[in-house]
């Protein structure tokens, strides 16, 4: 007999399938109207894209811009602050072209707007999908007040090589957790667009950027399409799903063709397989870089491969605009082909309410009450202290009192604007504490901050490649600067050093062949070990670092990453005990450069070294230097607790089981813990990884409580994709893993049929 609820449930569904079914077909309608008045130019202008320039509100309309604009020549502009910039230009748009189509206005709104969050890197480190959707949803808000109404985020490449600068803007190495992090930010920007405070969101970098070769930006990028649908391409995948309402191509080859001419990629994958039905953008100029890679030959036959291949919207490359019309009277580009790209463009924006209200967006009462405000601040102070991951805590040093004289030092401990880290094209740094700053409201009263920069960021050559964009750090003569730290260090009781990447060490082109931390720092801080006192790393990075030295010798370390325009008070909420920390690795940390490529859920070789082998196996896989395994693995975070996990059970059959495991805090204090749960096909038709994060639960102990945590393993967690993308089920034996990290795991074997 069917349920009352199952009934009901039904009929709900059937409800919301008819109404989007007359929606859509409303948007058909309204669409095909429109572009029945629209010329050939006309429809080629909606796939222009071009950065809005330097304008003043008064003189938008006499701008070059604004030109193109009333031509019908551009879909839409990116980069402009300000609702009254973005206005005056939408009133351009609707009120001075022939057809009034409003604007795209896009942004790099990447993690917030004015109101900074921590890195995507270091979010994806909390593990708390509320809180990052939390975080998505309140740049939109921030965002949408002053006048945006698309933003190019969220970024999902998988990285497996901390190399790669642009690791600070993805969610780590594992497809799992970047799945279920994808699905979150495409809710967050994009709800259902009901509201001005809802935004399009820009997925990116489709696809494979995070795997170029040598960690280098924008270069090569080779591997078998099984690794592509297994590995790489589940995030995008998710996101698709999801709803993205957009998506950006990437600037590298697959199968030796540029991204933003593959159709492979963006036709057969993207909408044939995966059914997008958004609309296709390019990255900046990537058109153009067609030619540098030796494709096309030319703009004009690299407009027409980019169209051909399913590119909808050329950002500021100018080849669309310049050369399609003459395309079509060649014949290499065809009126259908346009007719299908200005679709998509025009029903984004129909989706996004622009036609039925033009201004949407540009509600100008919005921006003092929306943007960065007391509980959008608070909001990011507390998401931040969820991101940082305790690497090491002997003798348990923290959380510190707060009492005695406590050293502050180190170049990343007064300086405003290297906080936010990375990628904040709309922020505020001057409204944004220094970590000192921080130190001195949380200490007030209670304890004596002593200060010293200590030392230069880097050595004087690489410094100003650190500092691309404004993020400098005071420079002085590093002998009298380590002079003044270690005299303060003398009169402290505790150190606490500010140490690691500035802002702009991670980041698109910062690629980096050493991650150890920078000479001058690293000198300083084994003078400070060497006073015998207790230190405190606090390592700011934006990605993965070598901390080998620093594991072996400094008594504490916790990864702030970068926290965003909150990160002073957060960073003192954990550090003195305010906030236990629950971050977890969502990257591998190696114990050397020279071992990135570096992953937990890689595949097995002929001659695998067992997990935790310390000496050297001849002819086996494993180096001459070096162990095989990371300093710190995936999964892996302390906090100012202990937990204990009973045997783990797995019930069920055929292709559905629960997997349970009792979980204890055996400590003092409450805190989370975040169970993982892996799983290993260990026979199958194709080699499978040794492991895979296959689900999780972020759960909060009291001090002595235990909880028992069920996690579903269904058909989806059991297959794996095929060459084709294809879902494949084998049955047979599968080991189930649960435990803290990919590390400390406890196994069961089932058998699923």
């Amino acid at each position: 007999m069917i349920s009352v609820k199952k009934t009901l449930t039904a009929m709900v569904s059937c409800v919301f399938a008819l109404t989007a079914t007359a929606q859509d077909a409303d948007m058909d309608k309204f669409v095909s109207d429109l572009m029945s008045r629209m010329t050939l130019q006309e429809k080629i202008g909606q796939l222009n894209l071009q950065v809005a320039g330097d304008i003043t509100t008064g003189q938008a309309q006499d701008t070059q811009v604004a030109g193109l604009i009333k031509s019908g020549g551009m879909g839409g502009v990116f980069n402009l602050k300000g609702v009254d910039k973005i206005k005056a230009l939408q009133k351009v748009a609707v009120e001075q072209s022939r057809l009034g189509i409003p604007l795209l206005v896009g942004m790099d709104v990447i993690h917030g707007y004015e109101t900074i969050f921590p890195i995507p890197f270091a979010l994806s480190c909390s593990w708390d999908m509320s809180a990052i959707e939390e975080a998505a949803r309140i740049a939109a808000k921030e965002a949408s007040a002053d006048g945006i109404n698309w933003v190019f985020s969220p970024m999902v490449d998988i990285c497996v090589d901390a190399r790669w600068g642009r690791v600070s803007e993805g969610n780590g190495e594992d497809p799992y957790l970047g799945s279920q992090i994808a699905k979150a930010m495409i809710r967050g920007y994009q709800g259902d667009y009901s509201s001005n405070a809802n935004v399009m969101a820009c997925l990116k970098h489709f696809a494979l950027y995070g795997a170029v070769e040598s960690g280098l930006d924008y270069n090569t990028v080779d591997m078998s399409r099984l690794r592509m649908f297994n590995q790489y391409f589940p995030p995008y995948k998710a996101a698709v799903e999801a709803g993205a309402g957009s998506i950006m191509s990437s600037f590298n080859v697959v199968d030796g063709i540029p991204a933003t001419a593959n159709k492979w990629l963006l036709d057969d994958v993207l909408r044939n397989l995966w059914k997008f039905d958004g609309f296709v953008a390019t990255d900046y100029g990537s058109i153009g870089e067609m030619i540098t890679h030796g494709v096309g030959g030319d703009l004009k036959r690299a407009s027409a491969l980019a169209l051909n291949a399913g590119t909808d919207m050329d950002m500021c490359s100018m080849g669309f605009i310049g050369t399609l019309e003459q395309s079509v009277k060649d014949g290499t580009v065809s009126e259908e082909a346009i007719n299908t790209a200005c679709r998509r463009v025009l029903e984004a924006k129909y989706k996004l309410g622009l036609f039925a209200d033009p201004y949407k967006y540009c509600d100008t009462k919005r921006r003092k009450r929306d943007i960065f405000t007391a509980d959008n601040r608070a909001a990011a102070r507390r998401i931040a202290a969820e991101t940082f991951v305790l690497l090491k805590n002997q003798d348990n040093l923290l959380p510190l009192k707060r009492e005695g004289k406590i050293a502050l030092i180190g170049p990343l401990a007064n300086t405003r604007a290297n906080m936010a880290g990375t990628w904040c094209v709309a922020y505020t740094p001057d409204k944004y504490s220094t970590l000192k700053e921080g130190f001195e409201r949380a200490l007030k009263g209670k304890a004596e901050l002593l200060y010293a920069q200590g030392c230069n960021l880097m050595a004087d050559s690489l410094r100003q490649r650190a500092a691309e964009f404004g993020k400098t750090i005071e420079r002085g003569d590093d002998a009298a600067l380590k002079a003044e730290a270690l005299a303060v260090a003398a009169r402290a009781d505790v150190i606490v050093c500010a140490m690691g990447e500035s802002a702009d060490m991670s980041g698109e082109c910062a690629s980096r062949s050493d991650l150890r931390l920078p000479d001058v720092q690293r000198e300083l801080l084994a003078e400070l070990v060497k006073l015998g006192k207790p230190v405190v790393m606090l390592n700011f990075s934006g990605r993965p670092t070598v901390l080998t030295w620093e594991q072996d010798n400094v008594d504490a370390i916790l990864n702030v990453w970068f926290g965003g325009s909150e990160t002073a008070d957060a960073v003192c909420d954990v550090l003195f005990g305010d906030v236990a920390p629950s971050g977890r690795l969502s990257m591998t940390f190696p114990r050397a450069t020279g071992q990135l490529p570096m992953y937990y859920n890689h595949m097995n070789t002929g001659r695998p070294v067992p997990e935790g082998t310390k000496d050297f196996r001849k002819y086996a896989t494993n180096w001459l230097d070096n162990v095989n395994d990371p300093l710190y693995p995936f999964g892996y975070g302390l906090t100012y607790t202990t937990f204990s996990y009973g045997k783990p059970v797995v019930t069920g059959s055929g292709r559905n089981f629960k997997a349970s495991v009792t979980v204890t805090n055996t400590g003092s204090r409450d805190a989370y813990e975040v169970v993982q749960l892996y799983m290993r096909d260990p026979v199958a038709s194709v080699v499978r990884p040794v492991k895979e994060l296959k689900g999780f639960s972020r759960v909060m102990l009291k001090a002595g409580e235990s909880k028992e945590v069920v996690l579903d393993i269904t058909e989806k967690e059991l297959s794996y994709y095929n060459a084709e993308g294809r879902q494949v089920f084998e049955p047979g034996k599968f080991d189930i893993m649960l435990g803290h990290d990919s590390r400390s795991l406890q196994s069961v074997s089932i058998t699923a049929e």
